[in-house]
């Protein structure tokens, strides 16, 4: 829900705040209920709050300004961003906070837009997604399978990929590059497929007894 205050327009100093109150006003709407979304008032200090969405932290518009807005009027050359930024709601959840401050033509801020992004919620959710894609390591590293589509398409893109690296063609590849890539395509599993060994040996304009002899280099 979106609270704001109605004031006079009038002035570059006002046109900046009313073009930042619609920016919170966006952004909040694009995170509903994860970020609060506050756009101080710094020409105001005592009534500095114009506008939250998402409110998280209890306050209201009208409400008086943080120490940061306090800082910033005092002082035009404090930083302009402090992102990411550890902070707490007044519940005790944890949030990640960013201040953006505004300022007008002549180098004063007018006005500061704050993102307060509660990681409570989010916490919980990093560890059970770390708990579901970490994999047992018995094997050593090993690699069992590969869930992965080994035709002719993807062998063909994988070369290519390789010569562009490289500044080059397939083709145009030299003896040691060639056994280089075979022996990866061999490695990643390309081989198990039937015909493989043959377009790779059209890809890289060698015989197919040559890709085979590849796979049996040892790196130099």
């Amino acid at each position: 829900m979106t609270g704001r205050t109605d004031r006079p327009a009038g002035g570059d100093d006002e046109h900046l705040v009313r073009e930042a109150e619609r920016i919170a006003v966006a952004i909040g709407r694009m995170f509903p209920g994860l970020c609060e979304v506050v756009l101080h008032d710094l020409r105001r200090p005592d009534h500095a709050i114009r506008a939250i969405e998402n409110n998280l932290s209890g306050r209201q518009v009208g409400d008086p300004a943080t120490e940061l807005g306090l800082r910033r009027i005092a002082d035009p050359d404090y930083p302009g961003v402090i992102q990411n930024y550890s902070n707490r709601f007044p519940d005790g959840r944890p949030a990640k906070s960013t201040s953006i401050g505004i300022k007008n033509a002549e180098g004063r801020y007018v006005a500061a837009l704050c993102l307060n992004l509660d990681v409570s919620t989010l916490s919980p959710l990093a560890l059970t997604l770390a708990n579901l894609v970490a994999t047992d390591v018995e094997h050593g590293g090993e690699v069992l399978e590969t869930l992965r589509d080994r035709g002719g398409r993807e062998l063909r893109s994988v070369i290519d990929s390789f010569a562009a690296e490289r500044s080059s063609t397939p083709r145009g590849l030299n003896r040691d590059q060639k056994s280089e890539l075979v022996r990866q395509l061999h490695r990643e599993g390309f081989f198990g497929t039937r015909g493989s060994a043959q377009l790779i040996a059209d890809q890289l304009g060698v015989s197919r007894a040559t890709v085979y002899n590849y796979t049996k280099q040892q790196p130099r």
